[in-house]
């Protein structure tokens, strides 16, 4: 695994996150950024080497493991934003809204994202063309 590359951790299940792994495959500025499911044993596997452990039920956020560390919520999002194309990567400078804002917001359209967008009945797996930017445990 490339620990250089910074990694889009998201919810397998979660139709809402899997359009987001489009939008961002899709609009990136360089295709840099990898990606693997939470639910996966890659993402659980970089997760522990940050020290992070899920709780039970349904994931709330999208992660990014980057150089400078892993990032939830909308840190996540603002951070994966600023990697993408103009007009996009604008978006990523809201970090000035302050974060109870940001992360009210987030959090408001995780908790209904199921209700909203739907959930699929299996992760999302990668197309032959994406499978070099998704990561894969040792074996799977």
């Amino acid at each position: 695994m490339d620990t250089d590359a910074p990694v889009m951790l998201f919810d397998g299940y979660c139709n809402l996150c899997n359009h987001a792994v489009d939008f961002v495959l899709s609009r990136e500025a360089s295709p840099e950024i990898r990606f693997a499911s939470l639910q996966s044993d890659a993402g659980r596997e970089l997760l522990a080497r940050h020290g992070v452990t899920l709780p039970e039920g349904d994931p709330d956020t999208v992660m990014l493991v980057d150089r400078d560390g892993l990032w939830t919520h909308s840190d996540a999002a603002l951070r994966i934003a600023r990697r993408l194309s103009l007009p996009w990567s604008l978006l990523g400078y809201f970090g000035w809204v302050p974060r109870f804002v940001r992360d009210g917001v987030y959090r408001w359209i995780a908790r209904n994202r199921y209700r909203w967008f739907g959930k699929g009945d299996t992760c999302r797996i990668a197309t032959p063309a994406e499978k070099a930017r998704f990561l894969s445990a040792p074996g799977g």
